[in-house]
């Protein structure tokens, strides 16, 4: 990689120096000149670069190592990782926004989409009535090219009129929604369980029968209530769940 695609912080600009060192390294990742499996320079070679401080690049670097772009061995050095969607305390975004903040080129394939009648499960997410039509939509999900997931979102029909007539599953579903309904997101609830990935499944996602998966619900609410229901079977290799513990017991205050 030439120096020249190094992009040194602007100290003149309100953003902090490790910020836009992050986003300068997400920018190399994002256009291949690091590519998954790549192990980048040496902290002192990188603080040359950008010229900042080892502080200062290390706040930069954990941030992508948290948010999945990087990976560090003990030893070795930061590799850039494969793709994997890193689920934890985050935003409420789409899959598209989600993925592009860790530097991945989000794609999709579109595997079905049509009218169906809501099941107890989804009836319960969205609050309607069992049997109640609702708009199904199942994507192959993909960053970098390769398989992540498979997604089967379910919207409440009467929320969407039209949706299957208007062409809106090319790019971010949460994007068309406010666009043409007027729909944005404010909260979203989901739960995660282990679970093994089946026969139709396997081959979509690339993955021998059985291998292990997140199966993680989601459902997405704006301020008018739900209504969004989605079931997501994760790959186990490319995605993972952080969070922070914090002490329940508040420590006293020292003795002066």
């Amino acid at each position: 990689m030439s120096e020249a695609s190094f992009q040194q912080p602007d100290r003149r600009r309100p953003e902090p120096l490790w910020y836009q060192v992050e986003e300068a390294i997400r920018a190399i990742v994002k256009s291949g000149e690091w590519a998954t499996g790549d192990q980048i320079p040496a902290e002192d070679r990188l603080c040359a670069l950008f010229g900042v401080s080892r502080i200062t690049l290390r706040h930069a670097l954990r941030n992508l190592e948290e948010a999945g772009l990087l990976r560090r061995e003990h030893g070795r050095g930061t590799f850039v990782r494969s793709t994997t969607l890193v689920a934890g305390t985050r935003e409420l975004t789409s899959f598209t926004q989600e993925m592009g903040n860790m530097g991945v080129v989000a794609g999709s394939r579109l595997l079905d989409c049509g009218l169906t009648t809501a099941n107890a499960a989804a009836a319960g997410a969205l609050e309607i009535e069992e049997g109640d039509p609702v708009v199904r939509i199942r994507r192959l999900r993909l960053g970098n090219s390769e398989p992540i997931g498979i997604q089967t979102a379910q919207l409440s029909a009467v929320r969407v009129p039209g949706f299957l007539d208007a062409g809106l599953l090319q790019g971010s579903l949460y994007e068309a929604l406010e666009r043409h309904y007027g729909i944005v997101p404010v909260a979203a609830r989901e739960n995660y369980r282990v679970g093994a990935v089946g026969a139709a499944d396997a081959e979509l996602l690339d993955l021998p029968v059985g291998s292990p998966a997140f199966v993680v619900e989601r459902i997405t609410t704006d301020e008018r209530g739900p209504f969004e229901f989605t079931v997501s079977i994760m790959r186990g290799d490319r995605y993972e769940i952080r969070s922070t513990l914090r002490a329940g017991r508040v420590p006293s205050t020292p003795r002066s």
